[in-house]
């Protein structure tokens, strides 16, 4: 007798409970033992919540800490789980740290700055590596930029290589790291010094003469970061023979879609930057072509494809460890493969876009920590963008500082805009210059995954409304960057509008001193004549 012949009379729980859909990811990683390298930053955080969130039956993580701004390890191991993106383990699994183990140690000292015992443990537990770790500032010194980007990877791998139970490591870099060349492909580039010539060559100089040969060094890369990240993947293609390991390269990372909180960041790098600076009307002009593509992908998408090409990688492994060639003296070895996740040829968004959509979205919720009325524009022509820096931004930081100094309070605009003029200057590389993507490789994961696993593990960028997501974004950003809650939008509001007419005001008056002034100046030339 089936359910429908019942009538209801012998129905029980267990006849109600529909069977749980199978997930081959989640499958991958029941019972498994990943270590995770930058879990205090911001991608690494989300890897870890997914990771306890959705796949409940893993059996541990470790992450690698080091001490940084005299906090110690346990200092920053609890700063981890301040965030609001562990609320919901907190509320529905509140021992979910029993499964998270720290191992102290730095990718900026040689062989990770580890121990014996935790090495030990590293070896004999781990089967998934995820690299995330990196040093990200754009104008780091080439030394250390170097040993965490390029050394600390090489010595990663090295320890991969003994790990006993080996199964997938994933080393995450950049989309930009071959932004030297207009087309990328979901392949290796040669870089323009080996990874071993690199570390010989910051070894045996100083600081000094490191300083002054850099842009030597790094010849037409526009930074130190997508320089050593360059360099880094020549390492993996070179040290990770015989392992299973995949290169993974995301573009601009921004907020969370809606993993496991919508709209979540917690750093003002790259396009997130333009927002909030814009939003506070700081920002008031950014060199770049409108027209260009804007390449970003939110974060949860990154994690979510970031796991499930860890999947890929080892199912590959396994196949391939079945798979004999011809010659019969060699196991069938396949290329490492390489994962573009951009957002360009599937989803395309421009810069103007960006910035049309960011604008309407935050105009919707004001901030009452908003400076001035936003200005903001995207200048082509580098002397009109030089003379608006200088009218716009130049100027009015020294005359507020000016009064500031009369009041007998600190001054602190000037500085402020030098760090916004330097930031915007590392941008203008990203918004003058485009790059056309291949993401073949990303597609072929997401049409692999079942039915399940994509609800799981969402990140089809196709799919992607830019709309409804700037409408997160930007409230995510006001909330967890500005620090400045929903609730005082009425405020915001009512500063909104007092700045905006102290701002057309300020203009009116401005233009019609200039009139005067050229008036003034036609009436006395006529006068002469």
């Amino acid at each position: 007798m089936d359910i429908y012949e019942q009538q209801g009379q012998d129905i029980t729980a267990s006849d109600m409970v529909m069977p749980e859909e199978d997930s081959d990811i989640r499958d991958f990683y029941k019972g498994s033992s990943i270590f995770i390298t930058g879990a205090t930053g911001f991608l690494g955080k989300l890897a870890v919540e997914k990771l306890l969130r959705t796949c409940p039956d893993l059996k541990k993580i470790f992450i690698l800490i080091r001490e940084k701004k005299g906090k110690d390890v346990k200092q920053r191991y609890e700063e981890i789980f301040n965030e609001p993106t562990f609320d919901y383990l907190k509320r529905h699994n509140p021992t979910f740290k029993e499964k998270i183990q720290t191992v102290i140690g730095d990718v900026g000292l040689p062989d990770l700055g580890l121990n014996d015992i935790d090495r030990y443990t590293l070896v004999q537990e781990v089967d998934c590596v995820l690299h995330y770790a990196a040093t990200v500032r754009f104008d780091e010194k080439l030394r250390l930029a170097t040993y965490i980007n390029v050394r600390g990877v090489r010595d990663l791998i090295r320890l991969a290589k003994e790990m006993k139970h080996l199964r997938a490591f994933l080393h995450v870099s950049t989309a930009f790291s071959n932004c030297t060349h207009k087309e990328i492909d979901e392949k290796f580039y040669e870089p323009l010094i080996t990874g071993e010539k690199l570390l010989n060559l910051v070894e045996c100089l100083d600081d000094d003469q490191l300083d002054q040969i850099t842009k030597t060094v790094l010849r037409d890369f526009p930074n130190t970061y997508a320089f050593t990240k360059c360099v880094a993947e020549d390492i993996v293609r070179k040290e990770a023979t015989n392992i299973p390991i995949a290169l993974y390269r995301p573009s601009i990372v921004i907020a969370t879609v809606k993993e496991p909180v919508s709209g979540w960041i917690d750093n003002i790098y790259g396009a997130t930057g333009v927002l909030i600076g814009a939003a506070v009307g700081l920002l008031r002009s950014l060199y770049g072509k409108k027209e260009n593509y804007a390449e970003m992908v939110p974060a949860d998408y990154v994690i979510n494809s970031c796991l499930a090409a860890m999947w890929e990688t080892a199912t590959i492994k396994s196949m391939n460890d079945n798979k004999e060639i011809e010659d019969k003296e060699s196991k069938y070895e396949r290329e490492i493969p390489v994962y573009n996740y951009v957002s360009t040829p599937q989803n395309p968004l421009t810069w103007d876009e960006f910035y049309t959509l960011s604008s309407k979205h935050a105009k919707q919720i004001p901030s009452e920590k908003v400076v001035w009325h936003h200005m903001f524009k995207m200048r082509s022509n580098y002397y009109e963008h030089m003379l608006a820096v200088f009218f716009l931004h130049t100027i009015p930081s020294y005359l507020v500082d000016f009064v500031l100094l009369c009041l007998r309070k600190k001054p602190m605009l000037v500085k402020g805009y030098q760090k916004i003029n330097k930031f915007a200057d590392v941008l203008a590389y990203f918004t003058l210059n485009q790059w056309k993507f291949k993401n073949d490789n990303v597609q072929s994961l997401w049409k692999k995954m079942k039915k399940h696993d994509k609800e799981l593990f969402d990140f089809n960028i196709e799919a992607l409304n830019w709309d409804m997501y700037f409408y997160t974004y930007t409230r995510g950003a006001r909330v967890y960057l500005l620090k400045d809650p929903l609730d005082t939008i009425p405020q915001g509001t009512v500063k909104y509008y007092k700045l905006m007419f102290l701002h057309y005001t300020f203009l009116s008056l401005f233009w019609f001193l200039v009139f005067k002034f050229f008036m003034t100046a036609f009436n006395a030339l006529l006068g002469a004549l």
